[in-house]
Order: C-alpha cells, then structure tokens, then sequence
C-alpha cells in the first residue's frame, strides 16, 4: 500500500529521523515501539502530512506521491489520531460528523454512518456530555469513532492507550482490536504490551530516529 524510501528530518546537527525504507502492506497491523525521542511520533505526523522532512521517493498504492506538496486525495486516505485528541466546541456528534461534513455529504448518508460510528466507540451514553468534560479514554474513543466514519485505508494512531485507567485502556484496546480485525491497515505507536502481543501485529523496533529491528530481526537499515 505504502512505500517511502529515505525518510530523513533534523533540528540543527541532531538526527529526529533517518528511516532508509518503510514499507506497509494493505489490511496488515504495525506497531511501533522505542523509547521516548525515538522517533515513533515524528515519523507518523510525517506519514499523516503534519511535520516536513526529507523524503527520498513515496508510492501508494505504485502512484508516486509527494509528501512535500502533500496532495488532498491522500489525506482522504489516512488519518492521524493523536494521543491526546482535540475535539471541537459543539456536541460528541458535531466532532464526529465533521469530517463527513467537510466532504460534502448529504444527511442521509451521513446520519446513518454518525449512528454506527456512535454504538461501535460505545459513546451513546456521552452524547449530552461537553466535549470538555470527557475523560481520556473518552476522549479517544470520540476520536477513533470520528477518524473511523471516514473509512480511511490507513489509521495512525500515536500511543492511544498511554495515561488510561485499566477501564478506559480495555475499552480502546478492544476497538483498537477492531480495527486490526477488520482488515483495516494501522500504525500504532506505544509501550503498550497488550497491543505489541496482538495476533499478526508487526513489530519496528526504533532507537535514535531508525528502525532497527523487524519483529525482532535486524531491519538491516
């Protein structure tokens, strides 16, 4: 699906990424781990357009993209989720129907996949809730629903589970869950165990902005 040779970005002398080749495959699960400063989180808001760096060559699906220009037909392909999600003054259905709405959608296209969205993040409960009052877990269960309506063909998703009570933390792994069963393509990256030990998830092991290891073999970067 996607491919990126030589992904390389620094501030001054210091190295934030040197990635010689990413390759990601339709319908599969990545997880990216390292420590903090790794590199984990500047190389997904390069892939989602929201930082610059370096980029060699980028294909998706064998169309050559460029991530500098960023074309608009991508970022209806993928989405980023950050770890500690924005959501919009308004209702919980305001910030999940705002992507749809972006695109144009009529309503009875839209009210339908709002309901869906709804019940699959379990948030119907929340609906009357200001957005500002929610949780964590809350809040990022609001986001995977309104990143998920959108049906993008690749979900980023930076450490969603990181700083969630035990509740809260089951809640997103199992739509986290969901997701990778669903065929969907995902990028996480976390600590979290739990998600490194899921079923058919590949591990890129990063230190110092490079992957180095490939579920534990040597990337050969």
């Amino acid at each position: 699906m996607l491919a990126v040779d030589g992904i390389r970005k620094s501030f001054g002398t210091r190295c934030i990424l040197d990635v010689s080749r990413l390759e990601l495959a339709a319908g599969e699960s990545y997880v990216l781990t390292g420590e903090n400063g790794s590199g984990k989180t500047t190389l997904l808001r390069v892939l989602a357009g929201l930082e610059s760096a370096a980029v060699e060559a980028c294909e998706f699906d064998g169309r050559p993209v460029d991530l500098e220009g960023y074309p608009g037909w991508l970022r209806r392909e993928l989405i980023y989720v950050h770890q500690h999600p924005y959501l919009f003054r308004g209702s919980i259905v305001d910030n999940i129907l705002y992507g749809l709405k972006a695109r144009g959608l009529p309503k009875s296209i839209s009210e339908p996949l709002i309901r869906e969205a709804i019940s699959w993040a379990g948030v119907s409960e929340l609906l009357n809730v200001p957005p500002h009052k929610l949780s964590g877990g809350e809040k990022q269960r609001v986001a995977l629903a309104r990143a998920r309506v959108l049906n993008p063909r690749l979900f980023l998703l930076d450490e969603p589970t990181a700083n969630l009570d035990s509740e809260a933390r089951q809640q997103v792994m199992s739509l986290i869950r969901d997701l990778c069963d669903a065929n969907n393509t995902v990028v996480l990256a976390c600590h979290d165990r739990e998600i490194i030990k899921l079923p058919h998830m590949h591990r890129l092991h990063m230190e110092k902005g490079t992957i180095r290891t490939r579920n534990g073999e040597t990337a050969g970067e």
